[in-house]
């Protein structure tokens, strides 16, 4: 029997403890394989982000894949960059996603093209991930960004991006502190691998009234672990995770990354308000991390 499934807002609303996870839309027209794993966790989460070209690289539209997701009994959670839309196209897919059923939006700056595979594609930035909070504001007030009347206003849940293990943290919580008052009302960490660390970073965030789910990232084996160690600013891999997922080998490394996800979701549970479960490449995974952390 299929569960009821939850609203992220409502959840976080009533103070319970929020599990959000993540997919990609395809790099085609392929859907097959997301829809069935994400028809198998209907009620086990209480939103499903989708990335929106994440790493600059050319897939299927957010709001697409929120849409099917939406069908499905799901509370999607539509990512928006601003790397490809100007000011005008931002707020027309934000009303298109509205009138699609869409209520959670992240609010991103986006990975500059040159990272991606078209890196000869122009970005746009006209706004920032702040200023995309500001303009969710404004339509829920029944306003464009120009001061235009709506007809019909929204009813969004902006949400917002931060990385805990950043080095120094201060300019982190300055930002932080500015998307609050931009109309942030949860935030969705990046990878976490040091609890204590996020632990501190907590205490400094507690004093503002909004939701953090800490961000957990599947490694898939030491290869996986040490490219994030090189090439993404604020995540750090500790040494003996990295040991630990060689030790077990190709074959059973994804294994090992499940354990290290579940002991990493049970020792910041007590520090915050949900977990955002990222299993890039291993969705397959996400039914067993969430049964082993005792999530549902």
């Amino acid at each position: 029997m299929m569960r009821e499934p939850r609203r992220l807002k409502e959840v976080l609303d009533q103070g319970q403890f929020a599990v959000t996870i993540e997919y990609n839309p395809p790099k085609g027209t392929n859907i097959s394989g997301l829809v069935e794993s994400a028809k198998g966790l209907v009620g086990r989460v209480h939103g499903v982000n989708v990335t929106d070209c994440t790493a600059a690289i050319m897939r299927a539209s957010s709001l697409s894949v929120c849409r099917i997701l939406y069908e499905l009994g799901h509370d999607p959670v539509m990512q928006m960059t601003c790397r490809d839309r100007n000011r005008i196209a931002i707020q027309a897919d934000l009303l298109g996603g509205h009138l699609l059923g869409i209520r959670n939006i992240l609010c991103l700056t986006g990975d500059y093209p040159t990272v991606g595979d078209h890196k000869d594609a122009k970005p746009v930035y006209d706004l920032d991930s702040v200023q995309i909070m500001q303009i969710v504001q404004g339509l829920n007030n029944g306003r464009d960004w120009a001061g235009n009347k709506l007809d019909g206003p929204t009813d969004f849940t902006a949400g917002g991006a931060v990385t805990p293990e950043a080095d120094p943290l201060g300019p982190m919580l300055a930002k932080f502190e500015t998307k609050v008052k931009a109309g942030a009302q949860f935030f969705q960490t990046q990878a976490i691998y040091h609890p204590e660390q996020f632990a501190s970073f907590m205490q400094a965030v507690r004093k503002f009234k909004v939701k953090v789910l800490a961000g957990i990232l599947l490694l898939r084996n030491a290869k996986m672990a040490e490219f994030m160690n090189a090439n993404i600013p604020g995540v750090s891999v500790p040494q003996e995770m990295i040991d630990e997922l060689r030790a077990a080998g190709d074959k059973h490394a994804i294994e090992a990354g499940v354990e290290i996800a579940v002991r990493t979701i049970k020792a910041v549970r007590p520090h915050c308000d949900g977990v955002h479960i990222m299993a890039i490449k291993a969705t397959d995974r996400l039914p067993q991390i969430l049964t082993n952390a005792a999530l549902g």
